[in-house]
């Protein structure tokens, strides 16, 4: 599936990231995480709502099928449509990225005291792929509403795998950065032994 190029590609990335995550730049990530989340996430969604109504947004849907994909373009209608396009090129550019950092450097992190060889070194490259669906599904949504009412064959089917994948990936890099940071805490506590 992978070449042996790319398995040496994403092996430089993720020790790249290793090398550069301290707990000042995961803390720095999380703080620019935070505050799209107080200040940008809230008007992005009162902006969706007036230009889309409540009709729901296949990026947000974690299930959806090809007929549903297309009834979104239904409902959206000419200027909903357009708005969606635009939003999947501006704010879901900025986004997925402002996310990625975090968890990459979080991930990172939390995984300073594993082996240099060990597997768990490289579950920074978990948000990175789910960065990588989400960008994909952008792409293959936007495409579907851009050509709608025809059928965008192929595409069209992969728009909610992409999805799916997103969302899975995601959900799987909060639970890993958890379980990383109670590893991490459990490291930092003394035992009770050394603590007599």
């Amino acid at each position: 599936m992978f070449s042996r190029r790319r398995v040496v590609v994403l092996k430089q990335i993720s020790e790249l990231l290793n090398r550069i995550s301290n707990g000042w730049v995961a803390l720095t990530a999380l703080s620019i995480f935070l505050l799209f989340s107080a200040l940008v996430l809230p008007k992005q969604s009162a902006q969706a709502s007036a230009e889309l109504g409540d009709i729901g947004s296949p990026d947000l849907s974690l299930l959806y099928s090809v007929d549903d994909l297309y009834q979104f373009a239904d409902a959206y209608g000419d200027q909903g449509r357009a708005a969606y396009i635009r939003t999947r090129f501006s704010f879901d550019l900025v986004w997925p990225l402002v996310y990625t950092l975090f968890l990459s450097t979080a991930l990172s992190w939390t995984m300073t005291k594993a082996p240099p060889t060990s597997l768990l070194r490289r579950i920074n490259l978990v948000p990175l792929l789910g960065m990588l669906f989400d960008y994909l599904e952008n792409l293959a949504t936007s495409l579907v509403m851009a050509r709608f009412p025809a059928r965008t064959l192929i595409i069209d089917f992969l728009a909610p795998i992409f999805t799916l994948l997103k969302w899975g990936l995601i959900s799987t890099s909060f639970v890993l950065l958890v379980l990383g940071l109670v590893q991490s805490v459990r490291r930092w506590t003394p035992t009770r032994r050394e603590r007599l």
